[in-house]
Parts: structure tokens; C-alpha cells; sequence
């Protein structure tokens, strides 16, 4: 038996019609300055310096990149900022988890209270801790030294919460069952909790790393030597600070844009191994106890 189906409404379609428009702009407004910085940085010196948007390469030519690399030597805040990525970030979600599994036990004193002390940090800028903290990296000697990078904001109240969530998704009775079987704590966290926690670790770390490999503050405040700066601070001096260069040389937009494209690209490799984990980390991660 057919069954006669209602015609779309023009106000459906009017409607359906503008989301359309309003996500296409939306994607033009996120892709055009994207691959204008990816033509830019592949176009010649001469070619990277004329006037408008282009969306393609110009004359093409990988001259910014060996500019911006070896002359002007982006390699060495790239190296560390690789270092303070990497540690950081695991640090961060080891300390993390560890948090927020001790969270989930029963018969933890005063657990809801300390769950309210980590949302109370959650509503505290950063901005305006920054100068104790200053005060406290001076005192302890680390200013100008990449420990205080990896140090600073080497816990986090969303990513222990975010763990804590992920954790009492899992069934108590595996847990209860291997702690019958004579497994400890720490055991139990490291062969079943980590192992079944894989979304939530994935969306920390994809957080944290992306937090850290744009971090920007935290190095503006504690480095002033120039062989401690990190990619991001690099990047500043490299597009801003145009009085830093030598006056025989020019630094060229296809330089500029190709210092921007080597510090996209770990973001843009890591991403999409990182992704199917991602979302279901969020929705898991989302579960209130």
C-alpha cells in the first residue's frame, strides 16, 4: 500500500536553503585564509609579494620553507617545542587519569568536595594567577628554562573530570572482581582502566596537545632567551616583529606563511588518528555520575 507523503513546506525550504548559505559562508570564512596561506607559502619570492588573495601557488617554489628554516632557523624553537609538547602532554594525562580514577573509588573522604575544589579552578582565568605564578616559577628557579613550560598547566580540572567520567562508565564489577582476585589498585588501573578508557585518553590527549603545541602565554612570560623560545614565539618575532630583521634582508610574505604551515602540520598529521576517538570520548566524557 502506498502511502501518499506530505510536500515539503516553502518555509521548510527557505529554511533548509539558509542553513546551507550560512554554512557555506561559514566554510569559506574557515578555508579561504587556509589555502591562501598554503598558496603563499608555496609561491616564489616575487610572486608571495604581489597584492590579493590567491588560492593556488604562483610560480611555485619551496624558497620560504629553506628561508625560514635554515637562514632565519626555525628548527630550533620547533625542537622545543616538540619538547615541552610531548612531555608536557604525557605528564599531563598520566597525572590526570590517575586524578581522576582515585576520584572513583568508593569510600573516598570527602570526595565531593574535592570534586567541587577542581570545578572551583575550572572558573578561574588564567590570566589572573599569571603574575603568582610568575613569582613562583622565579622563585623556584625556572624562568627562561623549558620546565616551566612543561610544568605550567601540567593539570588540568577539565581533562581530570573529563577522565573521572569516562571512568565510572566502567562496569564496578570488573573492578571488584580482579581486587577478589588479589589485584591492587594501581594494577587495576593500569590493565583495565587505561586499557578501556582509550576514547577519553585520546580526546586529553588531543586537547592537551593542541593546547601545548599553540601554547603562547606561558612562553611570552617565562622565556627571554631567544634559544629557548618555542615555535609559537618564533612565529610572533618572525610576523610582527619586523624591526628584528636585518636591514639587507627581507622577509618575504611566502617566509611568513611558511613558518605558519610547519607549525600546522603536526596539528593536521595528528588529527585525523586521533578523531574516531575523539567524538566518542566528548559523549562518553559527557555522563554525569
Amino acid at each position: 500500500m502506498k502511502t501518499n507523503k506530505l510536500p515539503t513546506s516553502w518555509g521548510s525550504r527557505l529554511f533548509d536553503g539558509v542553513n546551507l548559505l550560512f554554512l557555506f559562508i561559514l566554510l569559506a570564512t574557515m578555508l579561504i585564509p587556509l589555502l591562501n596561506t598554503f598558496a603563499l607559502a608555496f609561491s616564489s619570492n616575487f610572486a608571495s609579494m604581489q597584492p590579493g588573495i590567491i588560492l593556488y601557488p604562483k610560480e611555485f617554489s619551496v624558497q620560504g620553507f629553506t628561508t625560514v628554516w635554515n637562514r632565519m632557523q626555525l628548527y630550533t624553537p620547533f625542537l622545543n617545542n616538540v619538547i615541552v609538547t610531548l612531555i608536557g602532554t604525557v605528564c599531563h594525562v598520566l597525572l590526570c587519569s590517575m586524578a581522576g580514577y582515585v576520584l572513583i573509588q568508593k569510600g573516598l573522604p570527602g570526595k565531593k568536595l574535592m570534586v567541587s575544589a577542581i570545578l572551583l579552578t575550572m572558573t578561574i582565568p588564567g590570566e589572573a594567577i599569571m603574575i603568582p605564578v610568575y613569582v613562583v616559577n622565579k622563585e623556584l628557579g625556572l624562568l627562561n628554562s623549558l620546565t616551566a613550560l612543561i610544568m605550567s598547566g601540567l593539570v588540568s580540572g577539565f581533562s581530570i573530570l573529563l577522565m573521572r567520567n569516562f571512568f565510572l562508565s566502567v562496569p564496578v564489577e570488573m573492578s571488584e572482581s580482579a581486587t577478589m582476585d588479589g589485584a591492587g589498585a594501581f594494577r587495576i588501573f593500569i590493565t583495565m582502566y587505561i586499557p578501556l578508557a582509550a576514547a577519553g585518553l585520546a580526546t586529553v590527549t588531543l586537547f592537551e596537545f593542541v593546547s601545548r603545541w599553540n601554547q603562547f602565554t606561558p612562553a611570552l612570560l617565562f622565556i627571554s632567551d631567544h634559544a629557548k623560545y618555542t615555535l609559537q614565539i618564533a612565529l610572533k618575532s618572525l610576523i610582527v616583529d619586523t624591526d628584528s630583521t636585518s636591514s639587507n634582508f627581507i622577509v618575504t610574505t611566502n617566509v611568513r606563511m611558511a613558518g605558519i604551515v610547519i607549525a600546522l602540520l603536526p596539528l593536521v598529521i595528528i588529527y585525523p588518528y586521533v578523531q574516531k576517538y575523539f567524538v566518542k570520548g566528548i559523549l562518553v566524557g559527557a555522563n554525569k555520575e
